[in-house]
């Protein structure tokens, strides 16, 4: 187990991706404390790993990251910001609060939480922060502007943490792009469209998460973006392309 005794704060970490991250980190030893909106999926993860606690709260709310920073016994050796959600955008249309409470979701939270847990000492040296992105950062399809502007600014949030933590934390993003996170069925035209001939699965990203904590993997990387979306957005499609064709052209 490469990380046998090492303590983790996984946001976001009952379901889907996250729950994965949470799981695998658990099975390489570490001790492992996840937040969540999720209080069912939150309790049962808990009630099956001895090394797990949940911790029930929205990430949004100044005050539960509060109580959260303060919750581990030991500094902490990883952090994942995974939490995040949607909420549309100009044609939903998506409301001010709407737009702000995404924004406090998938920036302000990673932002403050690393700050109480450096300013509480409580950020083990040598720590590898990892923030999931989106490949939603630098492609959009309509109605997405709340949380492709969240997934930016944690891009952004990524390279001026790893400046100001250098020496102390290495931290990296990780953008997945197209993932299952169960119950999928993939066709052929879902695949097709990958240039690697398929969609993404949870541990395509849990191992990108794995080498980046590992620091004597990955000890000389940090302010990094990992675009992990099977090469779909380095693929040019134009009308008419692959048979594709835009409708009423």
């Amino acid at each position: 187990m490469i990380f046998a005794d090492k303590r983790a704060i996984v946001t976001g970490g009952a379901n889907g991706i996250g729950r994965h991250i949470s799981e695998k980190l658990l099975d390489e030893g570490a001790y492992v404390h996840i937040i969540d909106i999720d209080i069912d999926a939150g309790r049962d993860m808990e009630g099956r790993h001895e090394r797990l606690k949940f911790f029930h709260g929205d990430v949004a709310e100044r005050a539960v990251l509060e109580v959260l920073a303060a919750t581990p016994a030991q500094p902490v050796d990883f952090l994942v910001n995974n939490a995040c959600v949607g909420r549309g955008g100009l044609l939903a249309p998506c409301s001010h609060a709407d737009f702000e409470y995404v924004q406090r979701v998938g920036v302000t939270a990673p932002y403050y939480l690393t700050s109480l847990l450096v300013q509480n000492s409580m950020l083990a040296d040598g720590a590898a922060i990892v923030n999931i992105a989106s490949t939603r950062a630098m492609q959009s399809q309509p109605d997405t502007e709340a949380y492709s502007a969240a997934k930016g600014g944690l891009l952004a949030l990524t390279h001026a943490m790893a400046v100001s933590l250098a020496g102390r934390a290495r931290v990296n993003a990780i953008s997945p792009g197209w993932i299952d996170t169960g119950g999928y069925e993939a066709d052929l035209a879902d695949k097709a469209q990958h240039p690697v001939g398929r969609i993404g699965t949870t541990e395509d990203i849990v191992q990108m998460v794995l080498f980046l904590c590992d620091g004597e993997k990955s000890g000389f990387i940090t302010g990094q973006n990992f675009v992990i979306d099977g090469g779909m957005s380095k693929l040019m499609i134009y009308h008419g392309d692959y048979g594709w064709k835009l409708p009423g052209k």
